[in-house]
């Protein structure tokens, strides 16, 4: 028998909830903003021993599992290095690696838990409005202006490796776009739909940017990045919230990162020259 589940309008919590929430999510700026593991597992167990007390005063229900599926994403993920590299070995080990943080939460879920909370809605069975088709041009513009100046003047594109050679670049465009599929996955449909069970919208969506600002740290996007990938976070959880798309926020978020590819490949080659802001240099 599979275990009904609320839907998030419907999701009544204690404020109590918050604490744990909050410390399990808070753990990935350690385990990834500052790759401190240890007390990162730490903060881990802990929120999730507060999360056990108070399901069991009462207060919460199931609210210790599901923040343990995000507790065991983020350890899973915590097992390698995030730096960007485009060796095979590399690549084979971020695919094994963030494929498992998806699937391990997911298989739970859905064969031990018997809930369908994590789910990959890549059909609605709706059209896209003129709204959605015009912002997924302004994300595609705004990225063109601003991405340029972001990864040049902070210097940040180094924390890719340089490309010259086509298969280099190649493998650069797969491995972004890979990531980024990735995202979507995890953050979005995993750890904020978990998190909606419980909270409303905002306070779940304020949680999982932690979790995905802080992983977008570890793979590069440092120095003043966060003032652009913390808006990026929540604009993507909100856009999944109103869309109930995984095709549309996943669409969104390769637009934007085809344009961090060409300024990556731009930034190390002097082409393609095709941004209108490039500060000199």
């Amino acid at each position: 028998m599979t275990t009904a589940v609320a839907a998030p309008s419907e999701v009544r919590t204690h404020p109590i909830a918050l604490v744990p929430a909050v410390l399990v999510c808070s753990a990935a700026v350690l385990l990834f903003g500052f790759q401190l593991r240890p007390p990162g597992y730490a903060l881990l167990v802990i929120g999730l021993l507060v999360a056990w007390l108070v399901d069991r005063s009462g207060r919460t229900e199931r609210l210790l599992p599901d923040l343990a599926l995000i507790a065991i994403g983020q350890a899973i993920i915590s097992t390698i290095s995030l730096e960007a590299e485009l060796s095979n070995e590399a690549m084979l080990r971020f695919a094994v690696v963030l494929g498992a943080a998806v699937a391990v939460p997911f298989l739970i879920s859905r064969f031990l838990y018997r809930e369908r909370t994590i789910r990959f809605p890549w059909r609605t069975g709706r059209r896209w409005t003129l709204t959605q088709w015009l912002y997924l041009v302004f994300v595609t513009l705004a990225g063109w202006l601003i991405l340029p100046f972001y990864f040049i003047t902070s210097g940040v594109y180094r924390n890719w490796p340089t490309v010259t050679e086509p298969n280099e670049i190649a493998r650069l465009f797969v491995g972004v776009n890979a990531v980024g599929t990735w995202d979507e996955l995890f953050f979005i449909c995993t750890v904020f739909a978990l998190l909606r069970r419980h909270f409303p919208t905002w306070q779940a969506n304020l949680l999982q940017a932690i979790v995905f600002v802080s992983f977008l740290w570890e793979l590069g996007y440092q120095s003043w990045g966060p003032l652009l990938t913390i808006p990026f976070a929540l604009i993507q959880g909100y856009t999944f919230k109103l869309t109930k798309s995984l095709t549309y926020v996943l669409i969104v978020h390769l637009l934007f990162d085809a344009v961090v590819f060409c300024v990556i490949v731009y930034a190390h080659n002097g082409w393609p020259a095709i941004f209108p802001l490039v500060p000199a240099g």
